[in-house]
């Protein structure tokens, strides 16, 4: 592990012994951040599961929805679009269960499920995430969110009528 990880490792291991999981789940997720960064790792995979784990255990819907889209995130970059996509799914549905949950987190998760889905060729279901997500980013004056749904949903459409 490279030295970038290091107080990460420290922190995660005083945390197994304090026994504080929500804190432990976190300390994982962001050791996963870092690990993704880093050549040579598994890419944040084992961390992101762990934290996950965890975080399935504790009353946080909306940290266990960002850690499964992160862990999405990795799995559709590595080309695994069956998890990638078990894991939009998932982060998905627990984005709309909350009411409180935000909406740049909903469109954020939206954007990755478009991209898996324009990835494996479902044109249609990619169109219905950007419109969403657009949407969202627009709401909440993210100007390069929402100018990416456009350009892409451009292309998705012009690409359906050829």
């Amino acid at each position: 592990m490279s030295d970038a990880a290091d107080p990460h490792l420290r922190a995660i291991q005083l945390l197994r012994q304090e026994g504080d999981s929500l804190a432990l789940a976190l300390a994982l997720r962001n050791l996963g951040e870092v690990q993704r960064s880093l050549p040579g790792s598994d890419g944040g995979i084992a961390a992101y599961q762990e934290a996950i784990a965890i975080l399935r255990q504790q009353s946080v819907p909306l940290k266990l929805a960002h850690t499964i889209r992160h862990l999405g995130d990795i799995y559709r970059h590595r080309g695994d679009f069956d998890q990638a996509s078990r894991c939009y799914d998932e982060a998905l549905n627990l984005y709309r269960d909350k009411p409180d949950a935000r909406p740049l987190d909903l469109a954020n998760a939206l954007r990755s499920a478009a991209l898996l889905k324009e990835k494996t060729g479902d044109a249609q279901n990619a169109i219905k995430f950007w419109e969403e997500a657009k949407g969202l980013y627009a709401a909440a004056n993210v100007e390069t969110g929402a100018a990416e749904g456009a350009r892409r949903l451009e292309r998705l459409r012009e690409s359906k009528h050829e």
